[in-house]
């Protein structure tokens, strides 16, 4: 499968996460983001961009729990709460925000 930025054919999995990490951006995560029926805010950034850092630091994806921990701990303890992620992110955030940020599936997610 592909998702089409600026032209450009980015290939996902059947899921619509990136086969290749390296192909991620802020405009590819825009694409992801309208194609889950999503306008990402500045609040959706700063929770990309510490979820994108939890890959870096520990190279995977966090599950909820950790995920939830890591934005509390980054972000401020109101902000480290699963109410608050689901408002952003719904369904299953630490699912939808891995793969706005272009990171793998969490291992521990359905």
């Amino acid at each position: 499968m592909t998702l089409v930025v600026d032209g450009t054919s980015i290939e996902v999995d059947d899921e619509g996460y990136l086969v290749s990490l390296s192909d991620w951006s802020e405009t590819v995560a825009e694409a992801i983001a309208r194609s889950e029926q999503l306008e990402l805010t500045p609040e959706h950034w700063a929770v990309i961009n510490v979820i994108r850092d939890f890959y870096q630091t520990f190279e995977h994806a966090p599950a909820m729990r950790p995920f939830v921990k890591a934005v509390g701990l980054a972000l401020g303890a109101d902000k480290g709460k699963s109410i608050y992620l689901m408002t952003l992110f719904p369904d299953s955030p630490a699912k939808l925000a891995a793969k706005i940020a272009g990171l793998p599936k969490p291992t521990n997610c359905l």
